[in-house]
């Protein structure tokens, strides 16, 4: 491809857009990224076809709605209706634990104890609690997790006895979606939640710094908690020195509170996360755990990570079971009836949640691979990339920023430089490209690379303004040169002369041939044809009206001759990529070597001076053939009582071609309209040339006879010197050369 000289208008233009699409991509309006955020679910859906296995050791025990109607149906030993009393927790945990499950995350929340229920009878008689029976099993398994959100908090029985808290909370985005987890929140003291509620404070929008927390106040007095080298706050700061009973004076402000579905793949990889390193400024979180084994997260500067969606609650290797099979297998183990019982949650991760359709059980929602699935789905998803060390990154902000100014550089260079056909084509095969490489990169890496921002946005803004800049300007102007040399040059000096990056229109100095060829006999021929009508009116006493209408038709046929010769030599002109400069009478003037470049133009000039001869010589043999049927014509005008037409005569040409410099360019004005020329010493000398080429022949100067010795040797051994002449307005005599046409 040649590359065209840029301009300053296009080039300005593209920086423009460019500056553009950069400028929205920081400020992310929320309708530009869902439209993003689009594309990340048709590339996790994509993605998922070719993903590897995920892990088989996780587990999920749904409450159904057989769940449901077993227990109110005394599965139990007594019916129970929707809320079910704590020891049906209790015992789900008793079998898992006897199973010997790694651990049991429940997404259930017990925001309160239930001292409502009936207590529960041990094998020794005794009785105990509901709560207290659940809290006890929790106690004995040592591996359950308990369901938190920042407004629900299990009570210290549950708490106290769980192996950890796991935050369950969902956010989904503004288009109903689950997309993206917390990494952890915040479980803050108790004298810091006193605080917020007494002065009306979110602890959500508490400000963290290393020596100090600041509590933001709807009034604007902001209260500031500093924090000793330990992370510790003094509760003196709240309360003065008389510390109340049961509570510490130095103590942690907060403790975080990690997402399920990271607690239970810490129990798998044994990952300390009371000691992860969080590093939210810089986008990371790394955990550590045995035998060297490292996570790390990418999250945003709040802590949020986008969720490696792989498994759907039907995936095959996620284990799973409803909650009455589990009760049904504890009561068999309790009776000792062992012989049927199936252990297939050993080893396992086992996620406890509603898969029931009530609407104080329903938890269903959107993800990136289902439009309406379970959303307990997004902890063993959590899980899984956690335990694979597998995690979605997101292209950073300066990495879309690159994208979008080389894809839309990229784009603009294509729709500069190529034809609109091909620059669409050009564009749309990168878009193609860019795109696959957005999908492998996730479907093999888990990188997000953006698409709206660079595609839709750079490149697709790039091709459409600057298309509309040629269309409105470019177009224009080529509209412009079209109009002006259309009827002057050939279709392939046009198209030449449209594509051309550089035109000197303005005026240049440069070599050029020049071409004068007049039709000799023509200016006798219209003298005879008129005196030829005269005659007859005078002869034949025509009325004067009459007679007017027989010298308009003289006249009209007059020109159609002078046309018709005129033509033939100008389609020999632009049959040789020659410029048509104008007719001036019965003569023909046209040039070679501009405005498009031509480095043989006195070859071309004389080869359309021989084409033309030869082609003014068939022309007169087919009028004089005519001859025949114009004498019967003229003898049925005179019967009509119309003069006759005049016999066809042969018509010659002369003609002048002339090498040299001169000044070519537009003449006149937008609004009287403009004319390509040349003028000069060398035109008036091609002038002179076909003054004295008398009829039929072709004269050339010796400049033009030197260059097709150069271009055309054997041509030029054929033309014959002829003695120098004396021309007007040339003082030195002039060497002259005769180029033969006839066909031998």
């Amino acid at each position: 491809m040649r590359f065209k000289r840029l301009k300053h208008a296009p080039v300005f233009l593209a920086l423009a857009v460019l500056a553009l699409v950069c400028g929205i991509r920081l400020l992310n309006p929320d309708f530009i990224d869902q439209q993003e955020l689009k594309t990340y679910d048709w590339r996790v859906r994509v993605a998922q076809k070719f993903s590897a296995p995920v892990a088989s050791n996780l587990a999920f025990v749904s409450m159904e709605d057989s769940s449901i109607h077993a227990i109110r149906h005394g599965l139990l030993g007594r019916p129970y209706g929707l809320y079910w009393p704590r020891h049906v927790y209790g015992r789900v945990i008793e079998e898992l634990s006897a199973q010997d499950v790694k651990a049991v995350g429940f997404d259930v929340l017990f925001g309160e104890l239930r001292p409502d229920h009936a207590p529960v009878q041990m094998a020794d008689g005794s009785l105990i609690e509901s709560d207290d029976f659940f809290a006890l099993q929790m106690q004995r398994a040592s591996n359950v997790i308990s369901a938190f959100t920042t407004e629900v908090t299990p009570p210290d029985l549950f708490t106290t006895n769980s192996l950890a808290l796991g935050d369950v909370s969902t956010e989904k985005d503004s288009d109903g979606v689950l997309r993206h987890t917390k990494s952890f929140n915040l479980k803050w003291n108790a004298a810091f939640k006193s605080v917020a509620k007494q002065f009306n404070i979110d602890l959500q929008k508490a400000r963290i710094e290393p020596d100090r927390i600041v509590l933001p106040s709807p009034d604007g007095n902001d209260i500031t908690v500093p924090l000793d080298h330990d992370g510790n706050f003094d509760l003196a700061h709240f309360v003065g020195d008389q510390i109340p009973k049961g509570w510490k004076r130095y103590d942690k402000p907060f403790e975080r509170v990690w997402d399920l579905g990271i607690v239970m793949a810490a129990q798998e990889l044994q990952l300390d996360l009371a000691h992860a390193d969080v590093d939210l400024p810089h986008g990371h979180i790394t955990f550590h755990g045995a035998h060297g084994i490292e996570r790390t997260i990418p999250v945003d500067a709040r802590g949020y990570f986008y969720i490696d969606w792989r498994i759907t609650p039907t995936d095959p290797n996620l284990r799973r079971a409803p909650i009455e099979d589990i009760l049904k297998q504890d009561k068999l183990r309790l009776l000792g009836e062992t012989n049927d019982l199936k252990n297939d949650f050993r080893g396992k991760l086992v996620i406890i949640g509603s898969a029931a359709q009530g609407n104080d059980l329903t938890d269903r929602g959107a993800t990136p691979l289902e439009n309406d699935t379970l959303l307990v789905s997004k902890h063993w998803n959590v899980a899984n990339s956690v335990i694979a060390g597998q995690f979605i990154r997101r292209a950073p902000l300066p990495l879309d920023l690159v994208l979008i100014i080389l894809l839309g550089a990229l784009t603009a260079i294509l729709t500069w430089q190529a034809r609109t056909f091909v620059a669409a084509g050009g564009t749309i095969l990168v878009a193609v490209i860019y795109t696959a490489i957005a999908f492998f990169a996730f479907a093999k890496y888990r990188f997000w690379l953006p698409l709206v921002y660079p595609v839709a946005g750079a490149m697709l803004m790039e091709y459409l303004f600057l298309v509309l800049h040629r269309v409105v300007f470019e177009e224009g102007e080529k509209r412009r040169v079209k109009s002006v040399f259309s009827k002057l040059v050939s279709p392939n000096v046009v198209n030449e002369l449209l594509g051309a990056e550089k035109l000197s229109l303005g005026g240049t100095h440069r070599e050029i041939t020049v071409f004068f060829a007049d039709v000799r006999g023509f200016t006798t021929l219209t003298d005879q044809m008129q005196e030829h009508v005269a005659e007859y009116v005078r002869s034949h006493q025509v009325d004067p009206a009459v007679a007017e209408k027989y010298f308009e038709e003289s006249a009209r046929e007059t020109l159609q001759i002078v046309n018709l010769y005129l033509a033939t030599v100008a389609e020999a002109v632009k049959k040789h990529d020659g410029t048509l400069d104008k007719y001036i009478g019965d003569c023909v003037m046209a040039f070679w070597n501009a405005p498009s470049s031509n480095e043989k133009h006195a070859l071309a000039s004389v080869e359309a001076a021989i084409d033309a001869q030869r082609a003014i010589l068939e022309l007169n043999k087919k009028r004089l053939a005519q001859n025949t049927e114009r004498e019967i014509e003229n003898q049925a005008r005179l019967a009509a009582g119309l003069p006759p037409r005049p016999m066809n005569v042969a018509l010659q040409l002369g003609t002048g071609i002339n090498t040299g410099l001169v000044t070519v360019g537009l003449m006149g004005s937008d609004e009287h309209g403009f004319n390509y020329t040349v003028f000069g010493r060398e035109v008036n000398l091609a002038s002179r040339l076909e003054g004295v080429s008398g009829s039929g022949r072709i004269i050339i100067s010796d400049v033009t006879y030197f260059h097709l010795l150069r271009h055309a040797p054997t041509l030029a051994s054929t033309c014959a010197e002829l003695f120098p002449v004396t021309v007007k307005g040339i003082r030195d005599a002039v060497r002259i050369y005769e180029v033969p046409w006839q066909n031998k």
